[in-house]
């Protein structure tokens, strides 16, 4: 049954190329996200969640008997954490439980000369591929298929899988030009976010209510607009920067240093904006109390009498935000509350978390602060929870923006697998999908 995301077309999985071309004895490139933070004294790679989301895929591959040749990136030329891919092999190699080669080469002649002797089951990891000055180009799919970055490596496998969401939002060679070229799907990481994101937009997910705060307010009020013209929230609870933008539109003192605050971010002037939300009736509610600090006095203020620099929501806005969660079918969170890398302004976001994943809700958390907040609680592995990698392609997404690497997807699948694009509702709700 199809899971509808933007433009109503099916995007093929990994079980689809199977049992369409089959994959045993293939050799299939695969674009996946493995960009750790680094430790810039010792090199060592400090989070490897996304190793090891990756590896399930990798591992799903080579059993099929595919030679599986990986691709990634990591940081950015001229920064600490812009390195070589071999402590990455090491570890995709323990997670995934196959030995994974690693050669210090993206698209020169050792590389093709290993892509060409791999064997069935075997598995390539290629060095970072901002290595080539290419892959920092962005253009249109059609551009990057004639790449000399896609053309050196395209010749040499016969399928596409990106594993990537969370570099959907780019349109780089190794992500929208080897799609147009070959039968393409998306990998098991994909697969399990855009199947979450199709709740978005699934009839039987109501109520949704997004819990948004955080400093990115610019990106967050972009999300409000779409949402809003989209009736896609039931309720919006703000929390961060956010909340305190919506309390200005309203017209409520948030009190001299924390307008200031606002002010030095460049915020106050989507006051504006915020306020035709207000007027247009999108249903978001701000907070009633915050915790905050007056001359390094930790306080509770409530809302119309603050004094102190605003740090967290307050135990009231914690009380009324849990009971409009109780209600809720899906759940976004993204952003933390308060200012958490200060243990004494965590409890706002800890709160939020655990009332959403302990809720009957489906929960969708937008990875970050909030991220690490699960793993502090110890509800990572709860059922009903969805932790997205997608970060800058998380924040499109619910923007209502196009993703490259879905859309170079799209093109790959109506021209290698024609008959997903017929099986697609005819209806105008936006929407891509995967078979699910």
């Amino acid at each position: 049954m199809p899971c509808k995301l933007r433009n109503q077309r099916l995007l093929p999985t990994i079980d689809d190329l199977e049992e369409k071309y089959g994959l045993k004895g293939s050799k299939v490139l695969l674009r996946v996200d493995i960009n750790s933070p680094i430790d810039p004294e010792t090199g060592e790679i400090l989070d490897d969640s996304r190793i090891r989301a990756h590896s399930v895929t990798v591992r799903d591959l080579a059993e099929r008997g595919a030679a599986v040749v990986v691709l990634s990136h990591q940081g950015r030329p001229g920064e600490s954490d812009f390195t070589s891919l071999r402590r990455h092999a090491e570890l995709l190699s323990k997670h995934s439980g196959v030995p994974v080669e690693f050669v210090d080469d993206v698209i020169g002649p050792e590389a093709r000369r290993r892509i060409s002797e791999l064997g069935p089951g075997e598995v390539l990891l290629l060095d970072n591929t901002r290595l080539m000055s290419e892959e920092i180009i962005e253009a249109k799919p059609e551009r990057h298929a004639k790449s000399i970055f896609v053309q050196r490596l395209a010749p040499l496998v016969n399928y596409y899988v990106n594993d990537a969401f969370a570099t959907a939002h780019r349109s780089q060679p190794s992500i929208v030009g080897f799609p147009l070229l070959m039968p393409s799907a998306v990998g098991r990481v994909m697969e399990k976010e855009l199947a979450a994101l199709a709740r978005l937009y699934s009839a039987e997910e109501r109520p949704r209510v997004f819990v948004l705060g955080g400093g990115k307010v610019h990106d967050t009020l972009r999300i409000l607009e779409y949402l809003h013209a989209n009736k896609a929230a039931d309720r919006v609870l703000t929390a961060g920067l956010v909340a305190e933008l919506f309390l200005v539109a309203k017209g409520i003192d948030i009190g001299e240093a924390n307008r200031r605050l606002l002010e030095t971010k460049g915020i106050l002037a989507l006051v504006p904006r915020a306020r035709r939300l207000l007027l247009r009736g999108i249903p978001l509610e701000t907070p009633l109390d915050f915790v905050t600090v007056v001359d390094d006095e930790v306080r509770v203020e409530p809302v119309g009498a603050v004094k102190g620099l605003i740090r967290d929501i307050g135990p009231q806005t914690v009380k009324m935000y849990s009971e409009i969660m109780k209600e809720a079918r899906l759940i976004v969170l993204r952003g933390p509350a308060g200012v958490v890398e200060d243990p004494r302004f965590r409890e706002g976001s800890r709160a939020l978390v655990k009332a959403a994943i302990e809720s009957s809700a489906f929960v969708i958390i937008g990875g970050g602060h909030l991220n690490a907040i699960v793993s502090e609680l110890g509800l990572q592995d709860r059922e009903n929870l969805h932790i997205s990698t997608g970060g800058g392609a998380l924040l499109l997404f619910l923007a209502g923006e196009e993703l490259p690497g879905l859309v170079a997807l799209q093109l790959s699948a109506s021209k290698f697998f024609p008959e997903f694009a017929a099986q697609a509702p005819g209806h105008e709700e936006k929407g891509v999908a995967t078979r699910s």
